[in-house]
């Protein structure tokens, strides 16, 4: 039997792929489309979920199966594929590449591969970085996170490092990161032919509030994290691109981070004081 991660297809006419995609798609819309078009698309995408998988494995540790991982990012391609909207404006590519690192990540988080001092550590810095910007009104710089953590700047710095691995977690996830329950919220399969319209309000509100988030993040953050995520970079490979050490890049993505992270959960927390009162 096969390994998904050999389940690829040929992609060498760009052209003619492109074609049989858009067929495929046209297919799929359609009232009471067949399965077989489904499972076609999945087929055709599958390059995505090797690409990811691929890029996420060059940084975990060997005893990590990288085929649980594969079908975690499966997972994630089906949701992309029963989700996408085409009526948003994304590329579908840019899309399922966020669907499949957030279901792969959720499986990781699952594994627990992470050491607990480390989710302690990052919940720590979360939380010391959310009490500065609520008395502030703005991002905390270094010197202000250092100075409240009773460390120097180059020891938050450090800090910064020791819990990269803690933000290396899909952004829905974060919603619960302190429920560990094993299942991720892109581990669930949806079909759209189901309703469920509470999950679609909550993941436009997660979608809105990101966005504005992201909007509040220094320049090179939003650089980085685009770069990142988007752009399917590596740490090093963005280093070269700023001309800075991995280490340093490492650093700001940590930062972004849990910023974002921060004000999801605040927005989890107001949502249930509104359900307590």
């Amino acid at each position: 039997m096969k390994s998904l991660s050999t389940l690829v297809p040929d992609t060498t006419n760009i052209t003619e792929t492109r074609a049989i995609q858009a067929s495929l798609w046209q297919q799929y819309r359609k009232p009471n489309a067949d399965r077989s078009v489904e499972n076609e698309l999945i087929l055709q995408y599958l390059p995505l979920v090797k690409t990811v998988v691929g890029r996420l494995a060059m940084t975990l540790p060997p005893h990590v199966d990288i085929e649980d991982l594969y079908s975690a990012g499966m997972v994630g391609l089906l949701n992309a594929v029963r989700q996408f909207d085409p009526k948003l404006g994304t590329v579908f590519e840019g899309y399922a590449r966020l669907r499949i690192r957030g279901s792969v990540l959720d499986e990781l988080r699952r594994m627990d591969w992470v050491p607990r001092s480390v989710h302690m550590k990052a919940r720590e810095v979360e939380g010391v970085l959310r009490v500065l910007e609520q008395k502030k009104g703005r991002l905390p710089t270094d010197q202000e996170m250092a100075k409240a953590m009773n460390v120097s700047v180059d020891e938050y710095q450090q800090i910064l490092e020791e819990i990269r691995p803690a933000t290396f977690i899909s952004l829905d996830a974060a919603v619960h990161h302190d429920v560990d329950d094993g299942t991720g919220q892109n581990e669930t399969i949806a079909d759209p032919r189901q309703d469920e319209p509470g999950d679609d309000v909550s993941r436009r509100e997660l979608a809105r509030l990101i966005g504005e988030r992201l909007n509040t993040l220094p320049d090179m953050q939003r650089k980085v994290l685009a770069l990142y995520y988007f752009e399917d970079l590596r740490l090093r490979e963005i280093a070269e691109v700023f001309g800075l050490t991995e280490s340093r890049i490492c650093q700001i993505h940590a930062k972004a981070i849990l910023a974002i992270r921060s004000s999801i959960n605040r927005l989890d927390q107001r949502k249930l004081e509104s359900m307590a009162a």
